[in-house]
């Protein structure tokens, strides 16, 4: 289960104004606390903001590169801006977040994906929308199996994400998204990843930290592989911890939260 650390975002107020003013440090200090939290990956993200995404994100990954050795999940849907911070990370195991289920977005992606060894999120969504039923999620999730195999690229080079909304406005959606994750797990050999936004499902809702860890653990039980969330959130990592001891995921010592976070 790897948790990408979602703080580094241009929505957040340090870190617009660490990128409007080109200042590492707001970036240098959550990509430690982060890490110490139990992040597997780092999401950078500008947010709606930036000027200039094609200046702005390649310096965030510069900065990042320089302190940390986590792998990063680029966010943007600004491609160009995507490349350039690609260009700029200039190394395998880079993570792109994220496109849609729309062709020209795939033929845009994936064939950079394979250029720059990368691996991609794909979400359950297209010029429709969202849908409602885990079938339907299902059948996006096997159109970018088949595009990746045409690009070069493996089915576990991709992390489909169902895509989670709210569930004090879309209650019906939880559990479309957990059977999702269930049958992707069966679409190919081997297999996708997937991952979740996981602070969706509770977003306006007064109760998040709960419905977060109980949405979390629920979906690990389902097959989840990541999750994009809160990664200094000790009681939710604390959750994703024990869940994957219980899953016979990880071997039992008395300080098994605290080998999570190390690893």
């Amino acid at each position: 289960m790897l948790i990408i650390g979602e703080r580094i975002n241009g929505m957040f107020k340090d870190i617009g104004q660490a990128i409007r003013e080109h200042d590492p440090k707001p970036l240098q200090e959550w990509a430690a606390k982060q890490k110490a939290g139990g992040a597997h990956y780092l999401d950078v993200n500008t947010g709606p903001n930036s000027e200039d995404q094609t200046v702005d994100l390649p310096w965030m990954v510069n900065v990042l590169k320089e302190c940390t050795d986590l792998p990063l999940a680029i966010d943007t849907t600004n491609y160009d801006a995507m490349e350039a911070a690609l260009e700029a990370y200039g190394k395998p195991g880079a993570l792109i977040n994220s496109i849609g289920c729309e062709q020209e977005k795939i033929d845009r992606v994936f064939p950079m994906a394979a250029k720059y060894q990368a691996d991609v999120v794909c979400l359950c969504i297209n010029k429709v929308g969202i849908p409602k039923s885990a079938e339907d999620r299902v059948a996006m999730a096997m159109e970018f199996v088949a595009n990746a195999e045409a690009y070069g690229l493996q089915p576990d080079n991709l992390f489909i994400d169902p895509i989670i909304l709210p569930v004090n406005v879309a209650q019906e959606h939880g559990i479309e998204a957990l059977e999702t994750i269930r049958q992707i797990k069966m679409i190919s050999n081997p297999p996708p990843k997937t991952t979740v936004g996981l602070s969706n499902i509770s977003q306006k809702s007064p109760h998040r930290p709960i419905i977060n860890r109980t949405f979390a653990v629920m979906a690990m039980t389902a097959g989840l592989d990541s999750a994009i969330c809160d990664a200094n959130d000790e009681a939710l990592v604390d959750a994703i911890a024990t869940a994957r001891l219980i899953l016979n995921q990880d071997i039992y010592c008395d300080s098994y939260a605290k080998v999570f976070r190390q690893r």
